[in-house]
């Protein structure tokens, strides 16, 4: 086994939970092997979740988490392993009525309709008709009703969701499921938009749950959550079952080191500092708040390269997209080398000297059909020619010097951006950022989804370009992309929590991220 590494058996919740030590497992997991194409999302993995335990499922993103809720729900099936449910093996794919009788899961993002009532949602399907063959309304509400009350959900069956508040949602999709006979529920970040005080009754709920015999399967960015409601936890990392364990057993520091693993090749001495403390800064974020966001005020040097770390949730790309006017601050303000773009306006931030790589390229960073010449170019046109008139000819010869610039791979700038792999279509979402050699480059996840050598190839186009005098912003939850910061300030739950400078060590920037406190 590998560092951080360590096989433990899942020991049995306490008795209070109703059961005995011998019951079969509620759901058990062997050998559960995925793969898309040449990407294994699961390698040998497993899993085993004891009857009346709240089980957390933890690990970095990529780590096969989401893949195996699918397998465990029946959406997806394993190229190999064995799935049973108390003992008995997994229904077929295609009897979904099976599978909501063994397992259910609640996303983070509702399935329920807003346009329908409460009761219509949970009997979503599943009316009941009288003799007319009509829907019997007064009976589908009386049902709706016994439901709420047998699960303690004070909500009113006759209202419509769009007025449920998210708490109330996530408390009606676990009745729903428990009206299909299920007792297993997967709660994949439940509180991922929750505040404080809801929180606190979700997991008394869950508590409450326990106690009448539901076994929950808890995923959270949150390891804090982890040690206050989880009985067990589970860490995956790259695609592999690393450690099962009970939560009361396991100290801090050794959960954090099994999610990280050995820390990837040191990045952070090689780079010279650049950074310019004697001008204007590249950027200037002062008091920004926001839906997602409170307090955040940093500044980026010219030459500095700053990270912006942070779990899913806890606001980091809200606040890098408010620096490039994707989003608009209700407070607050930003300043990119000594101008003030207008609020909200992507042009306006460019205008000042921005250059942004955004979070999801395929949606956000080029135009599929279109060349690599025209997306390359879409931020430069007054580059290409006057008065609103492209040419052709410095369009392409700008397109060439970035595809030599960039390493890009294709014969030729007229090809469209389709037909290239995925580190060359980052390559060229990248291109267009550098293309009015910005005094501020913002990335958001820049080496999302590319192979290890474009990863190295874009992060060592970020030193060179932070090595000319551009600040950097890195809004990431990589570790690898943030190793050559000079500074990363971490986000949680909205508001900047910690500053570290060069020279972290794995397991105090994922603590920070994760909301731990190593100490405790």
């Amino acid at each position: 086994m590998s560092d951080g590494e360590r096989a433990v058996t899942p020991v049995p919740t306490p008795a209070a939970c109703g059961r005995v030590p011998a019951d079969p497992p509620v759901v058990e997991a062997t050998g559960i092997t995925k793969r898309y194409g040449p990407t294994v999302a699961l390698d040998d993995a497993r899993l085993t979740v004891r009857p009346g335990e709240t089980h957390a499922l933890v690990g970095r993103n990529g780590a096969g988490k989401s893949t195996l809720v699918s397998v465990l729900t029946g959406l997806q099936t394993p190229d190999a392993g064995t799935v049973t449910f108390g003992g008995m093996p997994a229904p077929r794919v295609a009897d979904r009525d099976a599978w909501r009788e063994r397992v259910a899961c609640v996303y983070q993002k509702s399935t329920i309709i807003p346009t329908l009532t409460v009761a219509e949602n949970l009997f979503l399907n599943r009316h009941g008709r009288g003799r007319a063959g009509l829907i019997g309304w007064s009976a589908l509400r009386r049902r709706a009703t016994e439901l709420l009350t047998t699960w303690s959900v004070d909500v009113d069956p006759q209202t419509p969701a769009a007025e449920l508040s998210v708490e109330q949602r996530q408390f009606v999709e676990i009745a729903r499921a428990l009206s299909f006979g299920a007792r297993f529920i997967v709660l994949d970040e439940p509180t991922a938009q929750l505040d404080a005080a809801a929180i606190s009754r979700l997991f008394d709920r869950i508590r409450d749950l326990q106690r009448q015999g539901v076994t929950f399967l808890f995923i959270s960015h949150h390891l804090q959550e982890v040690y206050e409601i989880c009985d067990t936890v589970t860490v995956f990392r790259d695609a592999r079952h690393i450690l099962t364990a009970p939560v009361a057993d396991l100290p801090r520091t050794e959960l954090v080191a099994a999610m990280t693993g050995e820390a990837a090749a040191d990045r952070a001495g090689e780079r010279a500092s650049s950074v310019d403390t004697s001008g204007a800064p590249a950027l200037s974020v002062t008091g920004l708040a926001g839906e997602t966001y409170a307090d955040v005020t940093f500044r980026v040097r010219a030459g500095e390269i700053v990270g912006l770390a942070g779990a899913a949730g806890s606001g980091r790309t809200e606040i890098a997209e408010t620096v490039v006017g994707l989003r608009a601050a209700a407070t607050g303000g930003v300043e990119i080398a000594g101008r003030r773009p207008r609020p909200g306006s992507v042009p306006a931030a460019l205008a000042a000297g921005a250059g942004f790589v955004p979070q999801d390229r395929h949606h956000e960073g080029f135009v599929p059909d279109m060349s690599i010449a025209d997306n390359g170019t879409l931020s430069v046109p007054g580059r290409l020619g006057r008065h609103g008139f492209i040419s052709a000819g410095r369009r392409d010869r700008l397109a060439r010097e970035m595809i030599a610039n960039l390493a890009i791979k294709t014969p030729g700038p007229e090809l469209p951006v389709s037909g290239l792999s995925g580190g060359n279509q980052q390559k060229v979402v990248m291109a267009r950022a550098l293309a009015d050699h910005p005094r501020l480059l913002v990335l958001i996840n820049p080496t999302a989804g590319v192979d290890v050598r474009s990863k190295e190839f874009l992060l060592g186009k970020v030193e060179e370009t932070a090595g000319s005098g551009t600040g950097v912003l890195i809004a990431s939850d990589e570790l690898d992309d943030l190793r050559m910061c000079d500074r990363v300030l971490v986000m949680f739950q909205g508001r900047v929590t910690t500053e570290i400078n060069r020279g972290w060590h794995d397991h105090d920037l994922v603590a920070a991220m994760e909301g731990v406190d190593l100490n405790a």
